[in-house]
């Protein structure tokens, strides 16, 4: 006997691969869709896998057809796609979305959009709750769209009981951003130092796809009109993320710190951040009865192989493009040896 219909958009991605695996091994009937109606090795051979644009008019009514018990949400976006999803409530038993914790600004009105800019960087509390403020919504930014996307679901209430995620920075395996690469692929290379602006004290909370899966899972099971946070249950800093690597791939590197802010692309890594981002995890402990079916360091073997597989002897920007968008070239190692030989 199964638990019901499970349909999961964006099912070929990074965190739907691994939702499809948990929602199958807790006995939903599973259909994943995507754009191209992949599939991945990994889901066994009953999961129905269907081709859906979710842009196109009347495209995904179409793949629902009659229904489904809960709809699992990962490339939601913004007002639009939460419209899209409330337009189908009568189809829907319980929706499950993702969003970001880029949502959230402290105090003052920082947030992520203003971090570039003088004293900008958000001073969150540590931990980030979920009742924290968070940015104005609308179309400007990624998270004012997710804000955006957040209100239309949440004003649906019990018409659609949605399960709000905002994840931390994910990780895992199909990471199309991985910011793993930074030690990885200096690892690789055979770069003996790795130098750390802020004390390589940043702390930016990950979160690994299973333990996003396993939220989803306990979502799916009790639905409910809720916002949680995602993360795993450590948030190690940037330095602790590098000497985990490196005891991964078998190398010793010396640590240089920059006490303040990098120089240039010197010192700058993909978890640099003047203060701390942390989230409280407690509501989803409470409200779900969420516990971690991974650790960052656990998790890690299978993300620097399958890293290290993908990169070796490729163009970093051809192999990951999401990282290379953000346009900074973080191996500038004419950068880093000129900075180390000048100190």
């Amino acid at each position: 006997m199964t638990k019901g219909n499970a349909f999961v958009l964006g099912a070929t991605g990074q965190v739907g691969r691994a939702a499809v695996r948990a929602l199958v091994a807790d006995g939903w009937e599973v259909t994943a869709a995507s754009r191209r109606g992949g599939r991945d090795e990994r889901w066994p051979a009953e999961v129905r896998s269907v081709a859906v644009d979710r842009d196109e008019d009347g495209a995904l009514a179409r793949a629902l057809g009659a229904g489904t018990d809960v709809l699992v949400d990962i490339v939601a976006y913004d007002a639009g796609h939460g419209r899209q999803l409330t337009g189908l409530a009568d189809r829907i038993g319980s929706a499950v979305v993702i969003s970001s914790g880029a949502v959230y600004q402290d105090d003052q009105g920082r947030n992520f959009d203003t971090q570039d800019e003088p004293d900008g960087f958000p001073r969150y509390p540590v931990p980030i709750p979920e009742t924290l403020q968070t940015v104005a919504p609308g179309p400007r930014t990624y998270g004012t769209r997710k804000v955006a996307l957040e209100l239309e679901l949440l004003k649906a209430d019990e018409k659609l009981p949605t399960t709000v995620l905002r994840a931390g920075a994910i990780h895992g395996t199909h990471c199309p951003g991985p910011r793993e690469l930074w030690f990885v692929k200096r690892a690789l290379d055979g770069r003996p130092v790795r130098v750390l602006a802020e004390g390589g004290r940043s702390r930016f909370h990950p979160v690994h796809v299973d333990n996003i899966a396993e939220l989803i899972r306990l979502a799916a099971a009790a639905p409910g009109p809720r916002v949680l946070n995602a993360g795993d249950p450590q948030a190690p800093t940037v330095a602790e993320i590098g000497a985990a690597i490196d005891a991964v791939m078998g190398v010793k590197s010396e640590t240089v710190l920059i006490e303040g802010a990098p120089v240039g692309t010197v010192g700058l890594t993909p978890w640099t951040a003047a203060h701390p981002v942390v989230y409280d995890m407690s509501a989803a402990e409470r409200e779900l009865g969420y516990r971690p079916v991974v650790g960052y360091e656990e998790s890690l073997p299978e993300t620097v192989e399958w890293l290290a597989a993908r990169v070796t002897g490729r163009e970093w920007r051809e192999v990951f493009p999401n990282l290379a968008k953000y346009q900074v070239d973080f191996f500038d190692y004419a950068a880093e040896d000129a900075w180390l030989a000048a100190r």
